[in-house]
């Protein structure tokens, strides 16, 4: 709670920086951009807590996997907001793309009953396991070991892949909605650095809350319902 009480003010701080740098308008978009990510990375926590039940990972190692995931998180977000930025700027139509499949996901969010994580069918598991040999235990924390001359992958390393893949799937939400407020570059991406930066400092302060979050889809839901619907009339009002 204390860290993640530090992230918070750390946000804020910078928040600050950005008004006296760039002006109100910029702070304003940069303050609703963050929340709307911190908003949206609470439903991280439900998915990260689903998967290191699946692949019963110890509690210790939880916090090394969540540091790469989010180091690995923060890469992939930048070539998300650079690809979205850049395509909204080169085919104005894009921003009715984006702003229906926000729309279709938050129908999809309020409908969904409960999570569930089947690890067996993510692709690009199934794909590494075919090509990597993997050890049948977690080795500590390691995520690679080596055995008679050969180098074989632990299933940390397999919960650290799902974790990243996993990112890559709130990022396709999570990127359309944010460029509804702003599409400066640098605005998008901070916010979204400050989100999640302070994510695995969430997840352990929520972790054994979350089963108290009734209604956490339905208000995702109408965060993305109503950004969908300010990007599909953005060109009337």
């Amino acid at each position: 709670l204390v860290l993640s009480a530090v992230w918070i003010c750390l946000a804020l701080l910078f928040n600050v920086g950005v008004y006296l740098w760039r002006g109100q308008e910029a702070a304003l978009e940069f303050l609703a951009g963050y929340l709307m990510e911190k908003s949206l990375s609470v439903d991280n926590i439900f998915v990260f807590i689903l998967m290191f039940s699946a692949f019963g990972v110890p509690a210790l190692y939880q916090h090394k996997v969540l540091f790469w995931g989010i180091l690995g998180a923060l890469v992939m977000r930048g070539v998300f907001i650079a690809a979205g930025v850049t395509l909204m700027e080169m085919f104005h139509w894009i921003i009715y793309v984006f702003g229906s499949f926000l729309i279709v996901t938050s129908i999809k969010m309020a409908l969904q009953k409960e999570k569930e994580i089947h690890p067996e069918r993510n692709a690009v598991l199934r794909l590494f396991r075919r090509f990597v040999p993997v050890t049948a235990d977690y080795e500590g924390q390691k995520f690679v070991v080596k055995r008679g001359g050969r180098y074989f992958a632990t299933p940390l390393l397999i919960v650290l892949l799902a974790v990243e893949t996993t990112d890559v799937i709130f990022a396709v939400d999570s990127i359309p909605a944010i460029l509804a407020v702003t599409r400066d570059p640098f605005i998008v991406y901070t916010s979204n650095v400050f989100a999640i930066l302070g994510l695995r400092a969430l997840y352990f302060a929520l972790a054994g809350l979350m089963g108290l979050f009734h209604y956490l889809n339905y208000g995702l839901s109408a965060i993305l319902a109503f950004v969908g619907t300010k990007m599909l009339l953005s060109d009337i009002y």
